[in-house]
């Protein structure tokens, strides 16, 4: 008789959506690895807050078998605004800090119902939930952390600072260009970098703050990754085998466990697509997430750089575009493009025959949705790693193309005479046509990783339950499992 395994996995997301959606698409990948014939069973629960749990929840309706629960979030905290529990509702990303500091005092009640729950197989909390990896210890749970980023931008950035390569007086310029140690076809600029990994006095809330992060990550068992090996096998192969770096688990891409759409009435934007499937117009789709602020004059010129572009466009934004630009930009734009201010599902766009291009700030979620349904990417990073997913999109890779402000840096200004001449390069040049012919077979290797049995990350989430597995007999204090 077959010996079966149970495991009960705890994810406690950070309060974002960049960072929380790719943890509940793990849950469903957990989830799926369970089967009739399988001799593994699993059960999730992840951790949430009570503004953050609708969100969660209706991104799981199709998962009744997770269950969330909801500790309140902390009041009162100094410069944080009342009922704002994510990143997406701060005024401003400087209240970052106190904001992800506020978050430590959830431990109490973590830890407090954590001990009311079944056994815990493992815990996978974000890397900015530093203080987790301290409740996992008290309770002998192992703990994985997640940080939403690539084994590129990781690998990149931990050569940067092992090496000390922007501490170094010589180096004065932001945009100079310089050699990675580890990987000397790699240039960077110090731009790339937030300035808490690049400031030689490397003091202040921020950088208290990264390094309690790291100090967290080096006393976890290791890392989960949301990429698969055939995109970066170098990097990955340069994580695991760097002594000083924690295990990693590579198990995505998470996208692809998202369910089918069900069938409903089609909203308006997708329509629009319909229409212009059938009149054989490519669509460039654009899109900045939820965190970039791009300023008005940005905006405007933005908005006239895809006017002289003459492609047809699909732009989602929070932001009034007219009425920066002034009355008749929509009217212009009637049939060429189209604006939206709602929310949208990115991977049903995405995803949409007509789409031939996605003009991104390239976060990574982004970045690997676009992968994934074989859509190349005109990319303009504007903050954290972002910089370092361009330059793998652009260059390790070669499925984008690059969009390069005024004085190369990464927060500089970007015309519309660069923004439409980079447009017609993805949708009609050469280098476009590039892009699309490596983005198509990165999608075909996306999909062959999570093959079950078969795939590279498959086979790395077998092995990873493994690691944790425990037999479903009893627990170390004698009670049964359930």
């Amino acid at each position: 008789m077959a010996v079966s395994t149970h495991h009960h996995v705890v994810l406690f997301p950070y309060m974002s959506k960049g960072h929380t959606i790719p943890l509940l698409q793990f849950g469903r990948l957990l989830l799926s690895h369970c089967g009739k014939e399988q001799t593994t069973s699993v059960t999730v629960t992840v951790f949430t807050t009570p503004k953050n749990q609708p969100f969660v929840s209706d991104f799981l309706s199709d998962t009744s078998e997770i269950k969330v629960i909801s500790l309140p979030f902390p009041e009162n905290i100094t410069g944080i605004p009342p009922g704002v529990e994510s990143t997406d509702k701060l005024p401003s990303m400087s209240l970052f800090v106190p904001f992800t500091r506020a978050t430590k005092l959830l431990q109490p009640l973590f830890e407090e119902t954590l001990k009311n729950l079944p056994q815990v197989s493992f815990i996978v909390s974000d890397g900015f939930l530093w203080w987790t990896s301290e409740s996992a210890a008290k309770f002998k749970i192992p703990r994985l952390f997640f940080y939403g980023i690539n084994y590129y931008a990781s690998a990149v950035l931990n050569s940067t600072l092992h090496h000390k390569l922007f501490t170094e007086p010589e180096i004065k310029s932001d945009t100079e260009q310089v050699t990675v140690p580890d990987f000397p076809w790699i240039q960077v600029k110090k731009c790339d970098f937030d300035h808490v990994f690049t400031d030689p006095n490397q003091s202040g809330p921020a950088y208290e703050l990264f390094m309690d992060q790291v100090i967290s990550s080096t006393t976890s068992h290791g890392s989960l990754v949301n990429s698969f090996y055939e995109l970066e096998a170098a990097f990955v192969d340069y994580n695991n085998n760097n002594s000083d770096t924690p295990n990693s688990w590579c198990v995505g891409p998470l996208c692809l466990k998202d369910p089918p759409k069900p069938g409903s009435a089609k909203p308006a934007w997708i329509q629009w697509l319909d229409r212009k499937r059938e009149e054989g117009r490519p669509v460039l789709y654009v899109a900045f997430g939820t965190q970039a602020k791009i300023s008005n004059k940005q905006l405007k010129e933005l908005a006239l750089g895809l006017e002289d572009s003459k492609v047809n466009f699909l732009w989602v934004t929070r932001q009034d575009v007219e009425e920066i630009i002034g009355q008749g930009f929509n009217d212009r734009l009637r049939e060429s493009g189209m604006i939206v201010r709602d929310w949208v599902d990115q991977w049903e766009i995405l995803s949409h025959d007509s789409v031939k291009g996605f003009l991104s700030h390239c976060g990574w979620n982004s970045a690997q949705e676009s992968i994934c349904v074989g859509v190349p990417l005109l990319v303009w990073p504007m903050m954290a790693e972002q910089p370092l997913n361009a330059k793998m999109v652009v260059e390790e890779i070669k499925v984008g193309v690059r969009v390069e402000t005024q004085d190369r840096s990464v927060q500089g200004f970007v015309t519309r005479e660069e923004l439409s001449r980079k447009v017609k390069e993805l949708i009609e040049g050469e280098m476009g046509k590039t892009a699309r012919k490596n983005v198509k077979e990165y999608s075909k290797m996306a999909k062959t990783a999570l093959l079950k049995g078969t795939g590279s990350s498959w086979k790395n989430l077998d092995l990873l339950l493994k690691n944790y597995a425990r037999v479903e007999s009893q627990t170390p204090n004698g009670a049964t499992v359930k």
